[in-house]
């Protein structure tokens, strides 16, 4: 069997740590990557020194020299890779603020991050899937970007992850490959530094689906939404 090359974006700490825990664990060979090279090498070490090892490459989804000099070196490091998890992510907005506060530049940089960062990395990421004919992309979304019961508050935040969850449709439609799948997944209220110690979910659960996702079989879904592994209403 082919051994699967993995990114993860913003991997250093949370839900990408253990999805890189995770994968690694299915023996998958796993690329950490954060913004924070320190940060990043420091998550890495600790997930090798706990006998699951993991490489790292720094990696800033805002910045597409950054992107490209990753992809490059995963391809002169690996020779391939199988699956991205578009992890990192931010959440700007003041905790429940509303639309009618939002500050445009609040708007426009989590946008570039939660959107732009996850289509500059899969531009970046498909001609190495193409050259083996597969691939799994994982955007890690969340159910406050769904149209089906939108709310208000964190507004900035909404609009990107609804915007991520359009990415996902119209990308899983133009990569037109059977071999590469395009997915978005919720996965919960979580214990991490942006979930907060009162979330019921912990980090091994929020993980599960992206995991899940990211080692679909031939027959597996592809544009979809996807919680605690089923399909859910955009």
């Amino acid at each position: 069997m082919t051994k699967r090359v993995a990114l993860v974006t913003g991997a250093n700490r949370g839900i990408g740590e253990e999805i890189c825990r995770q994968l690694a664990r299915k023996g998958i060979e796993v690329v950490m990557s954060a913004r924070d090279a320190k940060k990043g090498e420091a998550a890495a070490k600790a997930l090798a020194s706990s006998g699951t090892p993991v490489r790292f490459v720094a990696l800033d989804v805002n910045d597409e020299q950054s992107i490209a000099q990753a992809i490059a070196w995963i391809d002169a490091t690996c020779g391939r890779l199988d699956i991205l998890v578009n992890n990192a992510g931010v959440h700007l907005d003041a905790r429940g603020a509303p639309a009618t506060e939002l500050a445009a530049e609040t708007l426009r940089d989590t946008m570039e991050t939660n959107v732009v960062g996850p289509l500059r990395v899969a531009q970046a990421a498909l001609p190495l899937m193409r050259k083996h004919g597969y691939g799994r992309i994982v955007n890690l979304s969340s159910t406050m970007g769904q149209l089906d019961h939108m709310g208000g508050g964190s507004a900035a935040y909404r609009i990107s992850k609804a915007a991520l969850n359009a990415l996902t449709r119209v990308l899983a439609a133009d990569v037109n490959d059977p071999g590469i799948k395009v997915n978005s997944m919720h996965p919960g209220w979580v214990k991490t530094g942006m979930g907060g110690p009162e979330a019921p979910k912990s980090v091994e659960e929020g993980a599960d689906t992206a995991v899940w996702l990211a080692t679909l079989p031939k027959s597996g879904p592809s544009g979809g939404f996807f919680a605690d592994r089923k399909a859910i209403p955009w």
